[in-house]
């Protein structure tokens, strides 16, 4: 059979499932950024590339499936990947797999492969829940080229040595080992930012707090790879080679792509998607210099860590237009974050927030209720703690064992109960399920959050700050997205 195109890769649609009301106006909608990475790489092979971003578009699986088959791919890709690099793949396969599913009734024989973050982590349960013909452990890029060509040359696809592939064979899942992993990241192509719906993504609410009704303009880039630390809670390890690591991009190679962005499609909003971009004092230095020097006004924010970050780097990264850095908190009782591996002290915390705010950068605090040793007391201190410092931001996260974590082995390992459906990991969604404690249940970890959340933004001290910081526009904003209340399927919880 002819085909129209050699590869066509798709963000499955899930923002409804997986935000509930949160979707239609708060949610900021990124690019997806690892859609459009595949995309370039394949492209620069010489293939033909096209994405499908159902989330902008506001597919449901049925119509990205009918879209899908209208362009008469090859090969056609789900690539998993979330706006957090890692937690918000797992609650996207729901859509996933419903969109595969609408899709083998349409074309049975139209090939499908699947990758990204929860892809990796579980490719075995994966390939064998899913109604999908192959599966891409790792970044995808040779493998998903490699598999390409073999299709192209109409090669019998049944014994195939790719590295990163698994796919099934007479009903048995073959797997090739984990590819190696790309180190000179400047010879990649930049993400393939013109077959995106560019016009469609909007900001985070928070990050455009100095101009709240402009929240497009929004891309998000990434100047690294990896991270060198080892959270028990986070499973962003399973997209590369399993192990801590972390590699970069040089800074001529960054600011050429953000010149890139602002030339060609007038960005204004912009997200490092690093999971750690404040790590090494020098190089965020000479990026941030670069962006400084190059005139461009620009609202940025980006992930840092209270024990990398340091004062010149903040000063910098003012100039630059990073107006908002993200902490990982996680926890004020110091025993609850050991548990996890987060090992800071109380001075190193108030040490970052002191030096961030001094240099005019906006805090988006993030906190984890429910980690294995939090109790009432310590989960109290942890509030306790972000109205104290009364950021310009929180966000309140239950603890959940996400695929890939330390945390799910372990949870597996002794019988914990987890959600029934991936978009059950969702924050946000009906059907959440947080890990209880060692002294609490899921349902009083759920409901202190929520109690929590309305605590913080409800503080007149909070909104009191917001005001005099932000304008009242931004006041009035916060107090309607109080009026959205999180629908919770409590009775589920509780089971």
């Amino acid at each position: 059979m002819d085909h129209d195109l050699d590869l066509l890769l798709v963000n499955p649609g899930s923002h409804k499932q997986v935000y509930g009301e949160l979707a239609n106006s708060l949610k900021g909608i990124e690019p997806p950024l690892w859609c459009a990475l595949i995309a370039a790489y394949v492209r620069q092979k010489g293939y033909s590339v096209k994405i499908i971003d159902s989330e902008a578009e506001n597919l449901d699986p049925d119509n990205t499936a009918e879209k899908i088959v209208k362009y008469n791919p090859l090969l056609a890709g789900l690539v998993i990947m979330g706006s957090n690099p890692s937690a918000s793949s797992t609650p996207k396969m729901t859509a996933a797999s419903e969109t595969l599913d609408a899709l083998k009734k349409i074309n049975p024989s139209l090939k499908t492969i699947i990758g990204g973050l929860h892809p990796s982590a579980l490719p075995e349960k994966t390939l064998n829940e899913e109604n999908v013909n192959y599966l891409y452990q790792g970044e995808g890029y040779d493998t998903v080229s490699d598999l390409l060509k073999k299709l192209e040359e109409n090669k019998k696809c049944d014994s195939l040595k790719i590295p990163g592939l698994w796919y099934k064979k007479n009903g048995k899942i073959i797997s090739n080992k984990i590819p190696s992993l790309i180190n000179n990241l400047d010879s990649l192509p930049f993400a393939a930012w013109d077959l995106l719906p560019m016009e469609k993504y909007r900001a985070h609410n928070w990050h455009c707090f100095d101009h709240i009704n402009n929240r497009g303009s929004y891309a998000v880039i990434y100047t690294s790879l990896g991270c060198p630390f080892n959270c028990a809670y986070c499973n962003i390890h399973s997209l590369y080679d399993g192990k801590p690591g972390i590699r970069f991009r040089s800074p001529e190679n960054v600011v050429e792509e953000i010149d890139y962005l602002v030339k060609n499609f007038n960005i204004k909003n912009l997200k490092f998607v690093d999971e750690l971009f404040a790590i090494k004092e020098d190089r965020v230095i000479d990026i941030c210099n670069r962006i400084t020097k190059g005139g461009y006004d620009l609202n940025i924010w980006a992930y840092a860590r209270v024990d990398t970050i340091t004062k010149n780097m903040t000063i910098k990264m003012k100039q630059a237009g990073i107006n908002w850095l993200a902490y990982g908190f996680e926890s004020a009782n110091k025993n609850v974050r050991k548990g996890v591996d987060k090992k800071f002290d109380e001075d190193t915390v108030s040490n970052a927030v002191k030096m961030t705010q001094s240099a005019g950068i906006n805090i988006i605090a993030n906190f984890i209720f429910g980690l294995p040793d939090d109790d009432l007391d310590t989960m109290q201190e942890t509030l306790d703690m972000a109205k104290e410092y009364n950021f310009e931001y929180a966000n309140f996260y239950s603890a959940m064992a996400y695929p890939g974590s330390k945390l799910y082995e372990e949870s597996l390992d002794k019988g914990i109960k987890l959600p029934r459906s991936w978009h059950g990991y969702s924050q946000y969604s009906d059907d959440t399920l947080p890990l209880p404690t060692k002294h609490l249940s899921s349902v009083e970890v759920l409901e202190f959050r929520d109690k929590a959340f309305q605590e913080y933004f409800n503080n007149p001290n909070y909104l009191k700050m917001i005001k005099e910081k932000f304008g009242s526009d931004v006041e009035d904003h916060i107090k309607n997205m109080l009026s959205f209340k999180i629908k919770r399927n409590m009775d589920e919880v509780k089971k």
